[in-house]
């Protein structure tokens, strides 16, 4: 081939790289001179958050932040992905999206399945009456009663916090129906769809969201069994970052933490701010929007520091509930059947948690209120709370009026044989029954003293009321739990338990002896 027809062939080629090249990089180009030619110049980037239309995430994703993130020079985007967990993880591992939010048990659940893209920076919000159980009085008006009935359907939204909230419920309260039977569950497409098949009696309970609950309890007959505003940190929605965005721009994670806890502020002087703001956006009435703000307790930089990830100021030594949480969790979700061990990778909680960067702006904002020193952007926020919560004293009228809500799960608490005194392992056992008793903090307790039916009946309601005495001075000299709180009862053998098929009379009668922890309240 002569040489200049080599020149020619290898010009025309030239050309085409030039041209699919410039059909490629001329969006570039022009993206480029668009920021360098505007005010654009001084964005330092995007940041992209995946959602759901949660209310709780509203001050994460609202005008007031994104309007903060763009004067600190960060583009923010939230996208909403219709509570799609599973999707959200790999995106979060992709790198796709820098953050994501999630309640604590939905990022154990699909975060597992991708070895946890990303470290817990921030408690976003609790669902605090946003949740709850509620039933048709004539068919379940207790919790009890799922104990003992069986006939009947519960109705909830799956992998969305109504779900946890019944299992939650089947495991601290200890309902084997609940946690092995899944036909109980039928399956709806939200708490709206949940709400009419309660209402249309196609099933006797159902686990709902605000504005639904509010709904379904205004409906005569139908009572709310447990709601999330009787809970702690139970339902916990938190701010997850992908690791290696924390690892590469550590800057653009102060910057957005500072902004959220600097809009929390803003709107918790600015409520009616809220409500309109969250009402533009979502596209909600002004009354729903004010049904579903009272659900929810968000948590600023304060509180995130010293309750959630145990930061100091070298003056105290204060809580981990987040790594509490974590482990609570995980318990509930493998006695649910979720996991056969642990979720939480190597058992270790601190894995899962980042707090390097509330810990940082925190030190930085010590003893000042740039970032807000109330817990709740609601004004009505009860912040006592925990096993030390104080109670007032009731008269026995008062005890007898309260209803009880349900027994607690209490595996069997061992005393030396004929006494009250209590075994190591029946401490390890109160020691248990505390970590659920703490998401319980607003129930009165009343602990019941058991006995088999042999020997003298007056000794044995002395003994049965000594052993209930005996765990009531535990909980309080060990877990700080107030006496007005406890209210004891010695029963003796006068209340058998039911024999059960097949149950030898040794076994029978070495189950008669037990001890009881009730928790009580007005009625709901």
């Amino acid at each position: 081939m002569a040489s200049h027809t080599k020149i020619a062939i290898i010009l025309v080629l030239l050309g085409l790289v030039g041209i699919v090249a410039y059909k490629f990089l001329a969006p570039y180009f022009e993206e480029s001179q668009q920021r360098t030619t505007s005010d654009a110049a001084a964005t330092k980037g995007k940041i992209v958050i995946g959602v759901d239309n949660w209310i709780g995430y509203f001050p994460l994703c609202s005008p007031e932040m994104r309007k903060r993130m763009r004067q600190s020079g960060y583009v923010l985007e939230c996208k909403d992905d219709q509570a799609d967990y599973p999707q959200r993880m790999k995106l979060l591992k992709k790198g796709k999206l820098d953050f994501a939010v999630a309640t604590v048990d939905s990022y154990l659940l699909n975060g597992h399945a991708v070895n946890y893209p990303g470290t817990i920076v921030s408690v976003i919000d609790e669902s605090k009456g946003g949740d709850a159980l509620v039933a048709w009085k004539d068919k379940i008006n207790s919790i009890e009663k799922l104990k003992s009935s069986q006939d009947y359907k519960i109705a909830l939204t799956p992998a969305s916090p109504s779900e946890y909230l019944l299992k939650s419920i089947a495991v601290h309260f200890d309902i084997p129906r609940l946690r092995e039977d899944k036909s109980v569950i039928v399956a709806a497409n939200g708490s709206e769809d949940a709400l009419e098949m309660l209402m249309d009696k196609k099933v006797f309970a159902a686990v709902l969201w605000e504005p639904d609950v509010s709904r379904a309890v205004a409906k005569k007959g139908i009572v709310k069994l447990l709601g999330t505003e009787q809970t702690e940190k139970l339902v916990v929605d938190i701010l997850i970052v992908n690791r290696d965005f924390a690892d590469d721009d550590p800057e653009a994670v102060k910057v957005l933490l500072g902004n959220y806890f600097r809009t929390l502020k803003y709107y918790k002087g600015n409520k009616s701010k809220f409500i309109s703001d969250a009402a533009n956006e979502t596209g909600l009435a002004r009354k729903n929007i004010e049904t579903l703000f009272k659900g929810v307790k968000w948590v600023n930089l304060i509180d995130n520091a010293q309750q959630w990830f145990g930061v100091t100021n070298k003056k105290s030594v204060n809580d981990e509930a987040l790594v509490d949480t974590i482990e609570s969790v995980a318990n509930v979700l493998m006695d649910s059947g979720d996991f056969n061990n642990t979720p939480v990778p190597a058992n270790d909680p601190y894995r899962l948690t980042n707090s390097s960067f509330v810990s940082e702006l925190y030190n930085k904002s010590f003893s000042s209120s740039q970032f807000g020193t109330s817990t709740n952007i609601s004004t009505n926020a009860n912040n006592l709370s925990g096993l030390d919560k104080p109670f007032t004293k009731l008269s026995s009228q008062q005890w007898a009026s309260l209803k009880e809500v349900a027994t607690l799960r209490v595996r069997p608490i061992i005393f030396q044989s004929g006494t009250d005194f209590l075994t190591l392992d029946g401490k390890a056992q109160l020691d248990l029954a505390a970590d659920n008793l703490k998401h319980y903090p607003n129930f009165r307790i009343l602990i019941k003293g058991h006995t088999s039916k042999r020997g003298d009946p007056k000794a044995n309601k002395k003994l049965s009321k000594d052993r209930a005495d005996a765990v009531k001075q535990y909980l309080k000299s060990t877990h700080n739990v107030d006496t007005n709180r406890i209210k004891v009862h010695g029963y003796g053998g006068s209340k058998p338990l039911k024999r059960r098929n097949g149950e030898s009379f040794r076994e029978y009668n070495y189950r008669l002896s037990r001890v009881e922890i009730a928790l009580v309240a007005e009625d709901l």
